[in-house]
């Protein structure tokens, strides 16, 4: 399947997974072939997503399950971001973490001693805060008190909301908005639109022009825009025509039903 002619121009291509790929647990109509046509046509191809709730291996096993090929290389996480800048700042340190059992796992391979469910909660040295569906009362408790004690805030990122087949579902924003409100502290957060994410991915794909595709004006154009590549976006997930149209620092390079319309001629 030949590629558009805008696709054709990049030699690299780095993809949102939430609204752009997928939607829960089924592709986005066409993004199978799109993916696969990328290959064949020998562009890089690269999944940057802002989702914490898996390890990497994970979302491999989920791209492979619903038709796509991956490697581990290709998939850059949020999750190994926090990993990452936890590992370089606060190792020997202990964390409150609101999460998923996998960025738990990502804030201990950092070197900090996750303190949950201890006396130790709230006297936490960070507070690493994300999305994960059974956060509650105590949980945003806890880390108020551990930041009123002045723990160090981080969080994955800011999308008030996330794209799933039943429609869109409270995001990592949307809590990080509550320990912001109830501590009277902002957090800091490492995932898209900060470059983070863009600027590990390109690192993995070396040199060649590369665009961003996602489905979030905010996120993911912004996320491009400051590594300082070119940002796309589709209309499968969280941001509809009329604000793709208007985004204007930056612009979209190309505004596309979905995926599929966007890669392939």
């Amino acid at each position: 399947m030949p590629l558009s002619p805008l696709i054709a121009r990049y030699d690299h291509v780095l993809l949102d997974l939430d609204g752009c790929v997928w939607l829960g647990d089924r592709p986005t109509p066409g993004a199978v072939d799109a993916v696969a046509a990328l290959r064949a046509a020998g562009k890089g191809v690269a999944f940057v997503t802002n989702d914490s709730q898996l390890a990497t291996e994970e979302y491999v096993q989920k791209l492979w399950r619903l038709g796509f090929q991956a490697s581990l290389e290709e998939v850059v996480t949020v999750g190994g971001a926090v990993q990452f800048v936890l590992a370089e700042r606060f190792t020997g340190g202990s964390a409150f973490v609101i999460g998923s059992p996998a960025l738990h796992r990502c804030v201990e391979a950092a070197g900090l001693r996750v303190v949950n469910h201890t006396a130790f909660a709230s006297r936490a040295d960070v507070v690493v805060v994300a999305f994960h569906p059974n956060f509650d009362y105590d949980e945003l408790r806890e880390a108020t008190q551990a930041a009123l004690r002045g723990a160090f805030l981080f969080g994955s990122n800011r999308d008030a909301t996330f794209p799933s087949s039943d429609g869109f579902w409270p995001g990592s924003g949307a809590i990080i908005a509550a320990v912001e409100t109830a501590s009277g502290r902002a957090v800091t957060t490492v995932g898209k639109p900060e470059p983070t994410l863009v600027q590990t991915a390109l690192d993995r794909l070396g040199a060649g022009r590369a665009i961003m595709v996602g489905d979030r004006v905010d996120a993911d154009l912004g996320a491009a825009h400051n590594a300082g590549i070119d940002g796309a976006i589709v209309l499968t997930g969280a941001s509809d025509r009329a604000t793709a149209e208007a985004a204007r620092a930056p612009a979209p390079v190309a505004i596309a039903e979905r995926l599929e319309t966007l890669v392939l001629a």
